[in-house]
């Protein structure tokens, strides 16, 4: 295996096409950089010399029977699935092709709270009714964690027409769910189970690291592997095991969202990267988890701040973690995590993952190196070093709990709306999300009650500079809401459905 995972077939298709010289009367339009020479004299000519579309040498994303259709073949192997599919249109789209591949309009899919955007727009687009589960909470950090079997069984006894459940393994903050369990019991009942990984592209290469989707048997992932792998940016993997999901429905699925005209630099990164982490792998993250704990331990010693980590393994909602995700509390510094961030971009030039109202996030990849994490050591022991008021703990709020779902996302979506000040949007059905990103977890759904907790919460947020996104207006201080005519129309012919 790690022989013919050696191979590139992409990469040397595009290699060899700029190689032969060939004088090109097709698109892109810049004909290898020459169109655009101030972007090429930049970023170099190799890279605009790849940058081609699709041939007979370099196969069709669409329907690939050449060397596309091999890499994929590579990529499946590797991550021990039956078939993977390149995606260019980042994670969103493998995570919205899942749920359109298992669901059609009106069926309930199973899935948690702390669910990405992106699943929101795979709710829209599918029709499917979601039926929430709320993750297991660690209040001293504020962050949500993974979900426990047995509430995954709890939900499909009350709801045995579901017909998937959705699992993110791991979660942004590193903690997993006991993902094997979910997927016996979930089968149990003939459902398959989906899995956003967009943040564990890199488990299946480490036994220190927790279970993958394919390891654990779920039917499909959706795998960035842009951002722990070393793909470039966007460029993302979906992964299937035969079963419980028709490979052919996800092709066509992925057809219908995804572009004609895939990068083949994107490709390129995909076809390079599966092979250096199928053949390195465990080398590479070995060195990493080294760094990770390195930071960990130094960290740790500093005065006022918290670790989140690997102590909670074996309590309810993180049966596993990834050590390579170094999230830090400074509350006790008497700060808040954007105000963390903020210290560290504009003074230290280091720019972390993510940030909230409790704790920043710094990734530690096969990218970094002693130097990079002394850096980061060193920049945070000296913002904490300067803090002075110690016994001063920032109080945040608890996360509000969630909203009551009234119509489906779709419903709420494509119904007549109007537009209100969100200070006034209390106990009116929302038609727009609303989320800090990063991590894109929303606080309101299209289709769910406004409560006054979220309206205070998102204030905060506003307060503490965090990056709202979700609604048309930019400042989030306006929202769609459905019309009450609409409204009650809509709850009503769901009653009458249900009583039907």
């Amino acid at each position: 295996m790690k022989h013919r995972q050696e191979r590139t077939p992409v990469f040397d298709a595009v290699k060899k096409y700029f190689a032969d010289g060939t004088v090109p009367f097709h698109v892109p339009g810049h004909k290898l950089g020459k169109g655009i020479p101030e972007f090429r004299d930049y970023v170099g000519e190799n890279v605009l010399g790849i940058d081609l579309t699709c041939f007979p040498d370099t196969d069709n994303i669409c329907n690939p029977r050449g060397v596309i259709a091999e890499a994929e073949a590579l990529a499946a192997e590797a991550y021990g699935a039956d078939h993977a599919f390149f995606l260019v249109n980042g994670t969103t789209s493998g995570i919205q092709a899942m749920i359109m591949s298992v669901c059609e309009p009106g069926d309930k899919i199973i899935i948690p709270r702390n669910a990405h955007k992106s699943a929101i727009g795979g709710l829209i687009m599918s029709g499917a009714r979601p039926v929430y589960i709320e993750p297991e909470m660690n209040e001293d950090f504020g962050i949500s964690m993974g979900v426990t079997p047995e509430k995954i069984a709890w939900t499909l006894h009350h709801h045995p027409d579901a017909r998937a459940v959705f699992i993110i393994n791991p979660n942004y903050y590193g903690t997993a769910s006991d993902l094997a369990e979910i997927v016996a019991i979930a089968h149990s009942f003939g459902v398959p189970v989906i899995v956003d990984e967009a943040h564990g592209a890199h488990l299946k290469f480490h036994r220190e690291l927790p279970v993958s989707a394919m390891e654990a048997g779920a039917d499909l992932a959706a795998s960035s592997t842009h951002k722990l792998v070393g793909s470039l940016t966007q460029s993302s993997i979906l992964l299937l095991k035969e079963g419980l999901v028709n490979p052919k429905r996800v092709k066509a699925v992925l057809n219908l969202t995804q572009t004609t005209s895939p990068s083949y630099i994107l490709l390129s990164s995909l076809d390079v990267a599966r092979k250096q982490i199928a053949t390195k792998g465990e080398e590479l993250i070995s060195r990493t988890i080294q760094l990770a704990k390195w930071v960990r331990e130094e960290l740790r010693a500093v005065q006022g701040l918290r670790l989140f980590g690997e102590n909670l393994v074996g309590h309810p909602g993180c049966f596993a973690f990834d050590i390579t995700k170094v999230t830090i509390n400074v509350q006790g510094l008497g700060m808040s995590g954007y105000e963390m961030e903020n210290i560290l971009r504009s003074e230290f030039k280091l720019q972390v993952e993510l940030s909230d109202l409790y704790n920043v996030i710094f990734l530690i990849t096969l990218g970094d190196t002693w130097e990079s994490v002394h850096y980061l050591v060193d920049c945070v022991k000296q913002i904490a070093g300067r803090r002075t008021l110690r016994n001063v703990v920032k109080f945040c709020p608890p996360v509000p709990e969630i909203p009551q779902v009234s119509v489906s996302p779709r419903e709420a979506f494509y119904s007549s709306t109007k537009v209100i000040d969100l200070q006034d949007a209390a106990g009116e059905i929302s038609a727009e999300a609303i989320m800090a990103y990063p991590p894109g977890i929303p606080l309101i759904c299209p289709g769910e009650i406004i409560t006054q907790e979220i309206i205070d919460y998102v204030n905060i947020l506003k307060q503490e500079h965090a990056d709202l996104q979700g609604t048309e207006d930019p400042q989030i201080s306006r929202i769609k809401v459905l019309k009450p005519a609409v409204a009650k129309r809509i709850v009503e012919e769901d009653i009458v459905g249900e009583v039907g």
